[in-house]
């Protein structure tokens, strides 16, 4: 066992996921998040059992992540939208990597990487998030250069997306018009039966008209819930990873178990007056009363005439799909006041990753 955090992970449940999710928003292609290294999972692995689990294209945020799943040997379609100053356009061109394209300049960076194949692009209108994209104003001059560029034989329209906001309903139904507005006039300047994408899990899951052709599932397919008013069981997912560490020291009605900030657990925790954080020790749900870099410690019932079993060594359970008994990474985002995704992807780099189940 090692001396800090261990992540189990479980990629049968992983692919369980990814069938439900698939299965839901057929006939529209279901594309998996690999992003953030698997949002802490590990990215090779996770794209592997992605497809074992039917998903018909991976989607990450830089083209270097993009590029060694394909020197891994995966073969399907590939998505990146994050584009630095120096992100080789021509390696991903020559990888067949598809790029989100949010702007002119980012267009014309990409056309001239352009030498032979021609690049393939998902061009991008802002609909609401402003995380990155065109804006109405700036709409018509991309797609225009962009169907020039078509025909001239230098790059492929391969999508039109977007990716809303997820703030409600109605947000999400102004930003839908937006794009269907933006794709109209895509049509007019000569863009046909474009390849449409703007939902990810909350949209992907609950707003069957937001699924067009395709839905990018991130964190769902983690089997953590998008949504405040229902778990991840309650859709039908598991949550795949286990974090577990062992117990370090045992004094004073205290154990400290081998798990710190540094290795994602939210010190905020404590700051949420009554949020009643707990790890599971020895089959007792223990308090949390103390984090530190690499630490962190809970409440041991001794009492007089009663000393507590737990002893160094012991494993504490931090969170995990809930079968045991143990916390769920929904039930530590809610105490953190943050989101499930946040929470797994922070865990712990130095710890050990043990997966399960890795042949379907």
């Amino acid at each position: 066992m090692t001396a800090g955090p261990m992540l189990i992970l479980d990629l049968a449940a992983f692919r369980e996921n990814v069938r439900v999710l698939a299965g839901l928003v057929a006939p529209a292609r279901c594309m998996i998040a690999v992003k953030a290294n698997a949002y802490g999972h590990g990215m090779l692995p996770f794209a592997r059992a992605a497809i074992e689990g039917g998903a018909g294209a991976l989607a990450v945020l830089e083209v270097p992540a993009a590029l060694e799943l394909r020197e891994a040997g995966i073969a399907v379609p590939l998505f990146a939208w994050l584009h630095g100053e120096r992100t080789d356009f021509a390696a991903a061109i020559e990888a067949d990597v598809e790029l989100g394209v949010s702007s002119l300049a980012e267009l014309h960076r990409i056309l001239d990487a352009v030498t032979g194949k021609p690049a393939a692009v998902h061009l991008k209108i802002d609909t609401g998030l402003h995380r990155n994209g065109a804006s109405p104003e700036e709409w018509p001059a991309l797609v225009s250069a962009a169907r020039d560029a078509e025909l001239a034989g230098r790059l492929r329209i391969a999508g039109l997306w977007s990716h809303l906001a997820d703030a409600s309903p109605e947000d999400d139904a102004a930003a839908l018009a937006e794009f269907r507005a933006a794709v109209a006039v895509a049509a007019g300047l000569g863009v046909e039966e474009p390849f449409l994408h703007v939902a990810a899990s909350s949209a992907g899951i609950r707003e069957p008209e937001a699924r067009f052709d395709q839905v990018r599932f991130g964190i769902a397919a983690y089997g953590i819930s998008p949504f405040d008013d229902v778990n991840g069981r309650g859709l039908g997912l598991r949550p795949v990873m286990t974090y577990r560490a062992p117990v370090l020291a045992v004094a004073d009605g205290r154990a400290t178990i081998a798990a710190g900030s540094a290795d994602g657990i939210p010190p905020s925790v404590l700051e949420a007056a009554g949020s009643g954080a707990w790890v599971l020790l020895d089959g007792v749900r223990r308090e949390v009363v103390a984090i530190d870099v690499d630490t962190l410690d809970v409440l041991l019932d001794e009492a007089e005439g009663h000393v507590s079993p737990v002893t160094v060594g012991d494993i504490a359970t931090v969170f995990g799909p809930g079968d045991d008994g143990e916390p769920t990474p929904e039930e530590w985002s809610s105490w953190a006041d943050t989101v499930g995704d946040e929470l797994v992807a922070r865990a712990s780099t130095r710890a050990e990753r043990v997966y399960l189940n890795a042949a379907d």
